[in-house]
């Protein structure tokens, strides 16, 4: 079962889908991580169709292991639909009611408040359709731009965490909660 996520249609700027990553995804994605700016908040890095064609297989392996659910975000364009970012539910386990969450965007998405309308449309799939419970968002504190997504999707700060390799500053820890269901 492939699933595709669509932002509301009432929601301001363009529709986003989002759906598994594919192969056809690789061109844009190798164009994607030439920003120095994501390099720099990003663990790995995709630099050629190799590394690329590797980076798919993980988003692979893990929507079919049910551990690492990641999404390409898109936007119509013109001809084709572009790619503007990424968002995935991470380190999920069978029965498990926590994850992490973690997003990236591309150069030209930023500032248009994509990261927070495609995260906004992870978490409610995720409270709704995985049952987790609690999602997690990590970011180095000087990721403001992380940040000030995390705060308005409702990702409250848990918690400033020491360096932890790779990263070499504190970290956030910002954590969103599942709505309260009343007994029937």
């Amino acid at each position: 079962m492939t699933v595709v996520l669509h932002t509301p249609p009432h929601e301001p700027g363009p529709p986003l889908t989002l759906r598994p990553w594919a192969e056809e995804d690789i061109p844009d994605l190798i164009d994607a991580y030439r920003d120095p700016v994501m390099r720099q908040w990003t663990r790995s890095h995709v630099d050629d169709e190799r590394t690329a064609r590797r980076w798919i297989d993980t988003q692979e392996r893990g929507w079919s292991e049910g551990t690492r659910l990641s999404f390409a975000v898109l936007e119509p364009e013109a001809d084709r639909a572009r790619l503007v970012a990424n968002v995935v539910v991470k380190g999920v386990t069978v029965g498990g009611a926590s994850a992490e969450v973690g997003y990236w965007t591309t150069r030209a998405a930023r500032g248009r408040g994509i990261a927070g309308r495609a995260l906004e449309v992870v978490t409610i799939w995720a409270f709704a359709a995985r049952g987790l419970r609690t999602l997690r968002l990590l970011h180095q504190v000087d990721n403001q731009a992380s940040c000030r997504v995390a705060q308005k999707c409702g990702y409250a700060l848990e918690a400033v965490l020491p360096p932890l390799s790779p990263y070499p500053r504190d970290g956030h820890l910002h954590a969103r909660h599942a709505p309260q269901v009343p007994p029937a």
